[in-house]
This record gives structure tokens, sequence and C-alpha cells, in this order.
């Protein structure tokens, strides 16, 4: 009681509350998520909850602090609040050297922007190389069904799995409801697009984009990249290891098999890091009729060293990871302009004669995570290269095509019906 009668009755000024709640404050600067400043002041990513804790209950008392409504958006300027590592303010999370990766299992949340994931084996730029993606074995397997799912409009859902170089992972799977085609129904991989490891669940987000091909008749399969949720291993990023393509190219050899799917009609969709996955995986397996990407990170390896930029000029911070993919391809073989054979090995645009099919591109003209350049040069090399493709450019719409979605979709729809669903 005596303590109630204190906290009520003496009230701190402001700035000694936010002492007593903050054992050090940060100012945001470019290229910070909550994940990145968490591991770099708490040792661990996954403990962002515990900064959105302390920083709104110093902006309670002290206005100089960032009033931090979302965990998905951070101003540069911000200051945040970092609180003592064994804070009660959130549920304990046990600081883990910055070394450590984060379980897939373990919440966390940050900015939908590239690299708030933290790598934790050597860098082997050779793996890199489409040669090395088509000497992998993706074989034959099934698909397991581990968990029903509410079901949606016309079509039911499940948590489903399968093995990627020994590690399980899983993804959200949807079947449209009713006897399937003779042959099976038509199937597509559904890449999405980068999330924080720590913070991706499988059935959050994308749900409209899910929706959108499942409700029109396809099978969906929207794997969890390793690390993710729950699937197994480490997540070190797309653009400086095979992993996540691996990890797709395997799903689609699951997809292949499934007893409800036509294998000789798989389609592809990738989002932003998705649609990198999605073109590397196109120019491997044959099989993969037609693709669809949204604002995708497809441009040629040297494009990215030095066309991937944001509007202040900062590169994007999947540029400036704690292993910084991007200095040790330059450290370890050199500039392109040293070594365009090696880069051009790594890069999928340049083996764009192997396409397994016709493209659809679609990008904002007001992205500011992904240049709609990079669509557009794309289109460009595809024509070069005598393949089929359209390109849709929609002026100043966002990453996510928030404007123009329906009609996105409805495209989108409407290529993979001619190409997969009623494809000979």
């Amino acid at each position: 009681m005596a303590l109630a009668v204190l906290l009520v009755g003496v009230v701190p000024p402001a700035p000694l509350m936010a002492q007593a709640v903050c054992a050090q404050t940060v100012m945001v600067q470019a290229g910070d998520t909550l994940s990145t400043i968490a591991a770099r002041t708490l040792g661990n990513a996954a403990a962002y909850d515990r900064i959105v804790a302390a920083t709104r209950a110093a902006a309670a008392t002290d206005s100089s602090f960032a009033s931090i409504t979302s965990a998905d958006r951070l101003t540069i300027g911000w200051k945040l609040c970092i609180p003592a590592a064994d804070t009660s303010l959130s549920p304990a999370v046990t600081p883990v050297p910055a070394s450590t990766p984060v379980p897939a299992s373990t919440p966390a949340a940050a900015a939908e922007t590239e690299g708030a994931w933290i790598e934790a084996e050597p860098f082997d730029g050779e793996a890199l190389t489409i040669a090395y993606l088509r000497r992998q074995r993706y074989p034959d397997q099934q698909l397991l069904l581990m968990q029903e799912l509410a079901p949606g409009t016309n079509y039911d859902r499940y948590i489903a799995s399968y093995l990627s170089e020994g590690l399980r992972i899983e993804g959200l799977l949807t079947v449209p409801q009713g006897t399937p085609p003779v042959t099976g129904w038509p199937v597509i991989i559904f890449n999405h697009g980068y999330i924080p490891p720590a913070v991706y669940r499988t059935t959050e987000r994308y749900g409209a984009y899910v929706d959108g091909f499942a409700r029109n008749g396809y099978i969906v399969y929207r794997p969890d990249y390793r690390g993710h949720a729950f699937s197994e291993g480490t997540a070190r990023g797309a653009y400086g290891y095979p992993d996540y393509t691996v990890d797709v190219l395997n799903a689609t050899a699951a997809l292949k098999n499934y007893p409800a799917a036509d294998p000789n009609r798989i389609g592809m969709w990738g989002h932003s890091m998705g649609g990198y996955i999605t073109l590397r995986a196109m120019v491997v397996d044959p099989d993969i009729r037609a693709g669809v990407i949204w604002a995708g990170v497809v441009a040629s390896y040297p494009d990215l060293l030095t066309r991937w930029r944001r509007p202040n000029n900062q590169p994007p911070p999947s540029l400036s990871m704690a292993r910084r993919w991007r200095t040790q391809l330059q450290e370890t073989y050199g500039t392109p302009e040293e070594n365009p054979d090696f880069y051009a090995s790594i890069s999928a645009n340049s083996f764009l004669n192997d396409l397994s099919g016709p493209l659809q591109l679609h990008h904002g003209t007001a992205d500011t995570s992904v240049p709609y350049e990079f669509s557009t040069t794309l289109a460009d090399q595809l024509e070069l290269a005598g393949q089929a493709s359209e390109v849709f450019i929609y002026t100043a719409d966002d990453h996510n095509l928030s404007q123009g979605f329906s009609q996105a979709m409805a495209r989108s729809v409407a290529f993979f019906d001619e190409h997969v669903k009623n494809s000979e």
C-alpha cells in the first residue's frame, strides 16, 4: 500500500523517470531496424519488444522519446530507450551473443526491410553460381500435412512440410475444395519477400495475395524458408547464400509428387526477395511453366552492388549486414569490372536463354525498397534473349503495389491461367 501511495503521490520529473527505464538511449540511423538495434545493444535481435515497451514507457513522461505505434516502422532520428538486460517491461528474452543465430521459434519484430538476421557461417561465393544450383539434387519426396487450419472461401488450408538439405521446412498449403481435374490441380509456388526471420509467422501477412490465387482454382504453397517460423536451419539471407533458392527448388520437387497436384502445371510467384528467388529457380528447373514477379530484386549482381540505392542514397540494409556479403564478394572475387565472368556466373540474368517459361513483371515507380528500373531492365534483357514477357509499371505506387493491388492481382491470375492452368 505504501508503494502505491508513493507511485501516485510522488511523480519524479520526466528526465528521472526516463533514466529509471533506460539503460541507454539510441538515435535511429539510416538502415536501422528494431531487431538490428536490439542485437547491437542487448545482444539479441529477438529482444526488440523490450525496446518498444521501454520507449513507450519513457515517451509517456518525456516527449523527446519516440511514440512507437507499430514495431514495423522506424523513422530516422527517433530517440529510443534501451532497457537494462534484466528489465521486466516485457516477457523475458535471454540475451545471446551477437554471433548466435536467433532460433526460428523465437518471437521478434522489425521493419519489413532487408537485413535483420545474423549470419553465422563462412561465406562461399561459389555457392551462389547458377552452376552450383544446377548441380544440387532436388529428390522426389512427399509433402507431409502437419496441421489443418481454418478453410478459406473455397479452399482448405494446411501447414505442410518437406525436406531441404536434410532440414524440415514448413509452409502454408492451400488446396481447392471439390473434385480435382483428372490430371490434378494447377500449382503456384509462392515465394514471399523479406520479413525478419524471427518475426515471420506462417499464417501472417500475404493473406490477400495467397487468397487471390487460391480462390481461383490453384494449389498454392508458400514455403517458410529455413530459419523462418518453425522451419529448421539458420536464416542466412538470400543474396549471399543459395539456401532459400534451394529450399524453393525442393518445395517444387515436393509439389510435383503431391497427389492432388498436376506436376506438369506448376507456376511460381515472387515478391521482392521472392522475385530474386523466382528468377533463379526458373533458370534451374525446366518444369516451372511461368512466373510472375512483383517488385522483384531481379537485377544482376553488378547492378545489385552499384544501383540498389534508396532515396537518401543509402544502400539497403541487406547490403550492410553483420557479415556484409556485398563487401565479401568484392574482397574475395574483385569488383565486377575486375572479374566479370564470376559475377555473370552468379547472376540469373546471364542465363535468360534457359528460362523455363514466360515472365510477367509488376513494379511501382514509388517503390523505395527496390528500384523499379530493376524490372524494366530485366524486361529489356528478356526481349533480347527472345523470351516471352510482360511488364506493368504502376505510377506512384509503392513496394506492395497498394494502389494497384486489385489490377495487379487480376493480371497475375490471368497470366497464370493462360500459361499454367490452360497450358497444354
